[in-house]
């Protein structure tokens, strides 16, 4: 039994170097992989190319801090908390800052699973007359200086098992096969099997089709434990890395059954990273000057993670649609 825990410093020098293609795993405002993230942050890593389907708060905050050079997505942005899409993702894009190209969900998760099962693509139908197909991202010249990427966003063929000349068309999407994947579970053991409680979104897939994974967990459990339930467990330890054990390690986004996302935090960050100046006051105050996880749930306050807490019926906290209105 190899015991992969490490410190998110050390997880992140090892797998994570300037220029690479990373994977984030969960989904807009859950269990985005926070605490790895703004480690990525600290140790300002540059040129990054970033792959998500629908992604939010560590998107956002990664683009924002000038670690992504180029990223393919399907959607960008905290739900209510940013409705015109990521604040600093959306900026990105209107000012030139990076290179973008999108997908539908089901396409970027067809392109991981791809790459998961090591297959060059995977075949869909119902989208050949979309401008999904016509319009790329990344021009031809981009693609060539780039051999990683495909020659087409996209490709149109024709069903090899129907009759001929009745062949029906059908689209191809290109596989994604990331240099690390990053996700946050709930629990994991030291070698690395991980559980994920709730919906999984893409995150399977996802670390299927890495050649790395870290994982960050709210519980390091016990190799006994997480094997009492193996149907629970989502993700294998042979294809996991480093196992990071980091409570609160998805806040302000939620990790169902343990807290709920932190709506006054994510209020707070889309009031400061509409600002460049007030953006960079927040990465100050929240990562630069924050030398560890644990020093950063020091700046958000013990009171505050407390009022995050789920309730164990429910796996998340409960509101009130006065709570709701009133944050609107």
């Amino acid at each position: 039994m190899r015991n992969k825990v490490m410190s998110p410093r050390e997880a992140v020098q090892r797998y994570v170097q300037d220029g690479a293609h990373i994977s984030i795993g969960g989904f807009t405002i859950v269990r985005n992989p926070m605490g790895l993230v703004h480690e990525i942050i600290r140790q300002k890593l540059r040129n990054l190319h970033v792959y998500v389907h629908s992604h939010g708060q560590a998107f956002d905050l990664l683009i924002g801090a000038g670690c992504v050079a180029a990223m393919e997505f399907a959607y960008g942005g905290t739900a209510r908390f940013s409705p015109s899409g990521g604040i600093r993702f959306r900026k990105a894009i209107e000012q030139g800052l990076v290179r973008f190209e999108d997908y539908t969900n089901y396409q970027m998760v067809l392109r991981f699973l791809a790459g998961a099962m090591g297959l060059p693509f995977l075949p869909l139908k119902g989208v050949a007359q979309t401008d999904v197909i016509e319009k790329w991202g990344f021009d031809e010249t981009f693609r060539s200086q780039n051999p990683r990427l495909p020659d087409k966003k996209l490709a149109v063929l024709k069903n090899p098992f129907d009759p001929p000349g009745k062949e029906r068309e059908l689209v191809a999407v290109p596989a994604i096969q990331p240099d690390v994947t990053l996700l946050h579970v709930q629990k994991a053991d030291s070698e690395g099997t991980c559980r994920i409680e709730g919906l999984t979104f893409a995150d399977v897939e996802q670390a299927k089709a890495a050649r790395h994974v870290i994982v960050s967990c709210e519980e390091l459990v016990s190799r006994e434990e997480i094997r009492k339930d193996p149907d629970r467990n989502r993700i294998p330890f042979f294809i996991v890395d480093a196992v990071v054990p980091l409570p609160y390690g998805a806040h302000p986004t939620a990790c169902n059954n343990y807290y709920d996302y932190d709506d006054d935090h994510l209020l707070l960050y889309g009031k400061l990273a509409a600002d460049d100046r007030a953006f960079q006051d927040y990465l100050d105050t929240y990562v630069f000057e924050t030398e560890t996880h644990a020093d950063y749930l020091v700046q958000i306050g013990e009171k505050a993670l407390q009022t995050l807490r789920a309730d164990p019926d429910l796996g998340y906290r409960p509101r009130s649609t006065r709570d709701l209105d009133h944050q609107a």
